[in-house]
């Protein structure tokens, strides 16, 4: 391999982006025989976030001006998940609870007018956007259908998998209820994304419920590891490739541990004489193949949004291979303007070819983004060695990301 040059410049993948519709322009992606519900449930809804009521909102949906302040940003292509309200959901879908049965027909057709859009919108910028298709877990042969149609479609991005709070009426990741949503994620190649905050059950907005959901949302999320991991879905589908996406990642090693833990330890009391252990492990090994730390090295990767100087000294533990920078455009919680500088505050001083596989070869790989295609355009757009190997001293006036928060440190979850 050739050594970088200072003024070879990085392709910039974000596997941590957000894109949406605007609320009526959903309403040709609907079956015909939901229109009039949807006009009625339209006219009505009152968007709860600021940010999809101020005149920046259509940096969801206006596809030149994404594109021409991802190139500012120095990023050329981009993995995308949902943001702004599908038909039929009081609120963002990422953060929306399971749906009911009497709830279940019009989220599903909502949630597949969203990926009909987003498919359209992925081809409005061919070889730079992974769409990533959303799934509802209610009726699982229907997801598997639409798991299909959407590849076929052109999104590349995977699927993104709801969380299952507690108290869902669905069943927990864990069960072998899902195979066939595993197997054919597996069969195709897609991957099986889960992003933070999906998963956390409803706590209210009193300061001290919004507070909780703070500390709590990133372990809420975490829990699809482990339940996939102990489930066996990756002893019955090896193929399978499982991304936790803006949930940080200094957690990784350390979960890693515990559940290597706990692995062995109930399968060991499994093989002894009745303890009061030993049900806890019966019938875990056969169930899951590889320990757990073999299905991350395996199977997983993270969705490293807004990458924080003291996660950055983890990344050999986590591995190198599986880290994916995300900008988390146009949440204002993202890089965006200032992403080289955030690549800067994580990233200087590394050898060109870690942040070279952290900024976007890796998600090259797990998303199939055309190499050739892109590095013509960082070519262009892309920020050089010697820029991001120089130390950020300042963080940004305006910059609102926690990319540049003072005082991190590795969370324990």
């Amino acid at each position: 391999m050739t050594p970088a040059a200072p003024t070879d410049r990085y392709t910039v993948i974000s596997a941590d982006c957000h894109a949406g519709a605007d609320l009526l322009d959903y309403k040709p992606y609907l079956a015909r025989k939901h229109h009039d519900d949807f006009d009625a449930w339209a006219a009505t809804y009152v968007n709860p976030y600021e940010d999809l009521l101020a005149d920046t909102a259509d940096r969801n949906w206006n596809s030149r001006r994404r594109l021409r302040e991802l190139e500012a940003d120095g990023i050329v292509a981009e993995v995308v998940f949902p943001n702004t309200i599908p038909p039929f959901f009081p609120k963002a879908s990422l953060m929306a609870q399971p749906p009911d049965r009497t709830e279940y027909e019009q989220r599903w057709a909502g949630l597949q007018a969203h990926n009909r859009w987003l498919a359209d919108f992925c081809a409005d910028a061919p070889g730079r956007r992974a769409g990533v298709a959303q799934i509802l877990l209610n009726d699982v042969d229907a997801a598997v259908a639409e798991i299909r149609r959407a590849r076929a479609a052109g999104l590349t991005g995977g699927i993104l998998l709801p969380g299952v709070p507690p108290g869902s009426p669905v069943p927990e990741l864990y069960s072998a209820a899902y195979d066939p949503i595993w197997a054919v994620c597996a069969e195709l190649d897609v991957p099986v994304n889960h992003h933070g905050g999906s998963a956390s059950p409803p706590l209210g907005d009193e300061p001290a419920a919004r507070a909780v959901f703070m500390v709590e949302t990133t372990w809420f999320s975490h829990r699809a590891l482990w339940h996939l991991v102990f489930g066996g879905a990756f002893r019955r589908h090896p193929g399978l490739k499982l991304v936790l996406t803006e949930q940080g990642s200094g957690w990784i090693p350390g979960v890693l541990d515990m559940l290597d833990y706990y692995h062995g330890r109930l399968v060991a009391a499994s093989a002894k004489a009745a303890t009061a252990e030993s049900k806890f492990g019966a019938g875990l090994a056969e169930s899951m193949g590889k320990g757990p730390r073999e299905v991350w090295r395996d199977n997983c990767f993270v969705g490293a949004s807004f990458m924080r100087p003291h996660e950055v000294p983890l990344r050999d533990r986590i591995g190198l291979d599986k880290i994916m920078w995300g900008s988390d455009y146009p949440h204002d919680e993202g890089t965006t303007p200032y992403s080289r500088e955030g690549l800067r505050i994580a990233y200087a001083g590394l050898p060109p070819d870690e942040v070279a596989a952290m900024a976007g070869g890796n998600a090259a790989r797990v998303y199939g983004f055309d190499l050739d295609l892109l590095d013509a355009l960082a070519a262009v757009h892309g920020p050089t060695v010697a820029e991001i190997a120089e130390p950020l001293t300042e963080v940004p006036a305006g910059a609102t990301s926690p990319a540049f928060a003072k005082g991190g440190s590795v969370r324990v979850w």
